[in-house]
């Protein structure tokens, strides 16, 4: 009798392991998603990743990226992800603010000393720890990496060289109290402003400029009415790649660790690309006609400490150990 249940036992324990093994060796295409373009340097990193992805799996695991924007704006993506629509998402670190408050520390001027120093943050124990974060939050996903969102200076249709150049000036800024507040404490009139207004905005003379990084100002056309370009470097803002959770506790364990492995890879892919892409962006624009200012940066650093104490005063910690990295 007991040899009979431990052999009913045992062909149940055999079922169970051949129905894993079956079912891990499904195929399953992931969906991926970017706001951005087709030949956008996120959107290639994350293609190539795929490609490294079926390599490694023989076919088993498969990439079919929609950029563009073809699935909606960043919050209906979002919500997509969480419920496992979208496999991998790329966006901005606005919409996980308010689930790990911790990320609006990025979010602040000039808390990055330059480009290069955001780069090891991200890269070290610090954007580790906050990526581990989001994976452990209420939002349903499993944060992979960090994509390099560029360096975010003032285009103007007066040459801006001092804070005092900006009195008067109506500048546009992303939907956030802080960067508003950044723009205002910089010494122009910091304008809240959806990105699809601002062509027009520019050229009926709502506003007199905005912000943003080289390849932005070309590939949005913004060029051809703001001539001056002013290398504030005030905002330098890292984005980040999500997978669904919901796909991902669908994935072996196997196949976990080999995405975490070509998501570190594709973070850095899309970091060479970037850098060509702002290479090409800046010689475009000089070619164009817009004259680059190079400016000192100390006085609107300055001018933007009320910023960083009224936000990050909750932070002061993890901000004293992003000052802290060299």
């Amino acid at each position: 009798m007991k040899l009979g249940k431990s052999l009913f036992n045992l062909a149940l324990a055999v079922g169970a392991m051949t129905m894993l093994s079956s079912q891990a060796s499904i195929a399953m295409e992931l969906k991926a998603a970017d706001v951005h373009p087709e030949g956008y340097p996120n959107v290639v990193a994350m293609q190539n990743l795929g490609k490294k992805l079926e390599a490694e799996t023989k076919g088993r695991l498969t990439l079919k990226m929609f950029p563009g924007a073809i699935l909606g704006d960043e919050k209906a993506m979002i919500e997509q992800t969480q419920v496992g629509a979208i496999a991998i998402l790329r966006t901005s670190l606005g919409p996980v603010g308010p689930v790990v408050p911790e990320v609006n520390v990025f979010n602040m001027p000039f808390v990055f000393r330059d480009e290069a120093h955001m780069r090891k943050v991200i890269d070290g124990e610090i954007g580790d720890e906050i990526l581990a974060k989001i994976t452990a939050s209420p939002a349903k996903m499993v944060a992979l990496g960090w994509m390099d969102g560029g360096t975010r200076s003032l285009y103007t249709k007066k040459p801006v060289k001092t804070p005092a150049d900006l009195k008067g000036q109506k500048i546009r800024m992303m939907g956030n109290p802080l960067f508003v507040d950044t723009m205002n404490a910089m010494g122009g009139n910091g304008i809240s402003m959806g990105f699809g207004e601002l062509y027009s905005a520019l050229q009926t003379g709502v506003v007199d400029g905005a912000e943003n990084n080289p390849p932005t100002l070309f590939t949005q056309n913004h060029h051809t009415v703001c001539k001056y370009y002013s290398l504030t470097g005030h905002l330098i803002i890292p984005e980040i790649f999500v997978m669904s959770k919901a796909v991902w506790e669908k994935l072996t364990p196997e196949d976990q660790a080999l995405m975490k492995k070509l998501a570190r890879e594709a973070q850095m892919e899309q970091r060479v690309l970037w850098d060509k892409k702002v290479a090409e962006s800046e010689e475009a624009l000089k070619a164009a006609g817009v004259e680059f200012i190079e400016v000192d940066k100390k006085p609107f650093y300055d001018l933007t400490a009320p910023v960083r104490e009224k936000y990050g005063k909750d932070y002061a910690e993890l901000i004293k150990r992003i000052e802290a990295v060299k």
